[in-house]
């Protein structure tokens, strides 16, 4: 059982899921042998993930868009161009 710096135990909460797919147990368990943990640590890791993901998304939403006056290929495009020139490549199309 985990251990706060005092020594005392720490409770976790624990989830129980019903009816996952066969294949996605199946994959679970793959990645789990693969990294030497057990399902259990997959399933948290993945759900830190995606809620880190998440709110990650949530934080862009609410940033102010900017409008560069030109779409971001266009830049794309010309800043592949001048870095092919300096490198003595061909340009671009």
């Amino acid at each position: 059982m985990p251990q706060c710096a005092w020594g005392y135990a720490v409770l976790m909460a624990t989830l129980n899921i019903r009816d996952i797919p066969d294949d996605l147990y199946a994959s679970l368990r793959r990645c789990a042998r693969a990294s030497n943990r057990s399902v259990s640590e997959v399933v948290v890791r993945a759900l830190e993930r995606e809620l880190e993901r998440m709110e990650w998304q949530e934080h862009l939403a609410r940033q102010p868009t900017t409008d560069l006056g030109i779409d971001a290929a266009t830049l794309i495009a010309e800043e592949r161009r001048r870095r092919d020139l300096e490198l003595g490549g061909a340009d671009r199309p």
